[in-house]
């Protein structure tokens, strides 16, 4: 399909598939390559126009991310934002250095709205910054169009070649205007049009999906969640009876969840698929014993998950294909080219070397969580399902504080179940977009009854967030963790203490681990 393109070169910044969500919020197609591709593959994608990622490198370092300097004169509006910045400004003859004062997180900067991608930005806005580096001198035939008072370079801008760059992040939520700054980026310096949308992108993943089969077996990963649950049914209208979804129940699921989820997927639920379901329980719970690293836990889990499915696999016998739920945000998080890891996820970074499968299938990789919701809703996933709160793979397991025991795990079901309920049923007026309860791994003296107790804390976590990419703590009432918190230490053995966790997302993520 014919469609305007925009290219984000990834020079390995945490934010680049952000960059891409953003755009596309614009309607506009988007699409994330290496920074190492070549001029050649550019010309031939014919984009409108082209965006540099940040990076954790230093631009003037021996084996720094860079770029063929042609690039500037392909006639294509260039941005560059962060590192991105850096390297237009050191490619084209200007000076990077070690800045004076780091400056990261939330940050006044002055505008000089002249510039063509601050039309209609205010004068003073506050963006995020995130730098060690800075631009201490622009190449020649930049103007300077914002600054801070210890980044003298915050935006420049050479307009007869086409090329802009801001030291900030204007695709986190945390730049107020940074959609904005976008925006002006995309339609009035690209002259894009915003003319695509999500709508063709079922009907087009299930043709995709039917000629890469063809009269394959294919057995699907569902774990009850919204990413896999419609990777499961977008997999089902496109082969039908050819799928065969197993559902692992590694006895880290919320309270009753593995029930929930037979309850909607077998046979008895609405749709008709081939269902199983696996009671691993004991099984991973021996596995995971003595892990207490985040990155043990998640692989250890990661290729549990994958001996189960090669298990039920040889049991139908002939399996081609293995389904995931895997989408963006997993991408990056696991380390997507020379990115940083933040965290392996247990379906991406957490797989094993080995898989027994012909393929691995990810019909939404290239999805972020709204998206995938969206395509949801075409599939006529009923809406409950849809607009569930992301649950990660490996369950509590991430949301248990060191060792896994199922002990540990039967404190936190009854915590995260007391948590979630009492947030249902209380009257504010918007509730957080993701809350659960964690089980820390710190043990405190109580006293209940007149009596000494040495017991677990369990934390309590809710944030707001559109992308979950980014997110702000949520400002619950104190009246409503007051319930919370006396109805968990009531009623949960081995719990005497309840915290609130108030931290953003960055600097912390959303999971504990």
């Amino acid at each position: 399909m014919e469609r305007e393109m925009v290219i984000v070169l990834d020079f390995g910044g945490q934010y680049n598939q952000l960059i891409a969500r953003r755009v596309r919020e614009c309607n506009v197609y988007c699409e994330v390559h290496p920074h190492t591709m070549s001029l050649e593959e550019i010309r031939k994608m014919n984009p409108k126009g082209i965006i540099f990622t940040g990076g954790p490198n230093s631009v003037y370092g021996d084996d720094s991310p860079s770029c063929d300097k042609g690039i500037f004169e392909l006639g294509i509006p260039v941005l560059g934002i962060c590192y991105g910045a850096q390297l237009m400004n050191h490619l084209l003859g200007g000076r990077v250095s070690t800045a004076p004062v780091r400056e990261y997180g939330k940050t006044e900067v002055h505008f000089d709205t002249t510039g063509k991608m601050f039309t209609n930005v205010s004068g003073t806005s506050v963006c995020w910054m995130s730098h060690t580096d800075y631009i201490s001198q622009p190449a020649p035939g930049f103007e300077i169009k914002a600054s801070t008072p210890v980044c003298p370079v915050a935006a420049a801008e050479n307009v007869e070649k086409g090329l802009y760059c801001v030291q900030f992040h204007p695709e986190v939520m945390h730049t107020q205007e940074g959609k904005k700054m976008l925006a002006n980026f995309l339609f009035d310096i690209c002259g894009c049009a915003g003319d695509w949308k999500m709508d063709s992108f079922v009907e087009t993943s299930i043709q995709t999906l039917r000629e890469r089969i063809g009269n394959g077996k294919v057995l699907c990963a569902l774990s009850g969640g919204v990413d896999s649950s419609v990777a499961a049914v977008l997999l089902s209208k496109a082969v039908g009876k050819q799928l065969t979804c197993v559902f692992v129940d590694h006895g880290l699921l919320r309270k009753n969840e593995g029930d929930e989820v037979e309850e909607v997927f077998g046979p008895n639920g609405p749709y008709d698929l081939n269902f199983i379901r696996v009671n691993a329980q004991k099984r991973f719970y021996e596995k995971l014993a003595g892990a207490v690293e985040p990155e043990d836990k998640r692989k250890i889990i990661g290729e549990e998950f994958i001996r189960v499915f090669e298990e039920e696999a040889q049991k139908i016998g002939a399996v081609d294909f293995l389904v995931q739920g895997t989408i963006y945000p997993d991408v990056i998080e696991s380390g997507l080219g020379k990115s940083a890891v933040i965290k392996s996820h247990h379906n991406v970074g957490g797989l094993p070397d080995y898989v027994d499968f012909k393929e691995i299938v990810e019909p939404l990789r290239l999805l972020f969580k709204d998206e995938v919701r969206a395509a949801g809703r075409e599939l006529g996933i009923p809406e409950k399902l849809i607009s569930r709160q992301p649950f990660p793979g490996p369950g509590l397991a991430i949301r248990i504080i060191g060792e896994v025991t199922e002990d540990k795990v039967r404190m936190l079901q009854d915590a995260d179940a007391i948590y979630r309920e009492e947030i249902a049923k209380a009257d504010i007026p918007n509730k957080p977009d993701q809350y659960f309860a964690a089980l820390t791994n710190m043990r405190s003296v109580g006293v209940m009854g007149d009596e000494r107790t040495y017991d677990y804390a369990v934390a309590l976590r809710a944030v707001t967030t559109t992308d979950f990419m980014t997110a702000e703590f949520a400002e619950l009432p104190w009246e409503l963790i007051g319930r919370v918190s006396s109805r968990i230490v009531n009623e949960v053995k081995n719990v005497n203490r309840v915290l609130y966790d108030c931290t953003g997302k960055p600097p912390a993520t959303i999971e504990f681990e």
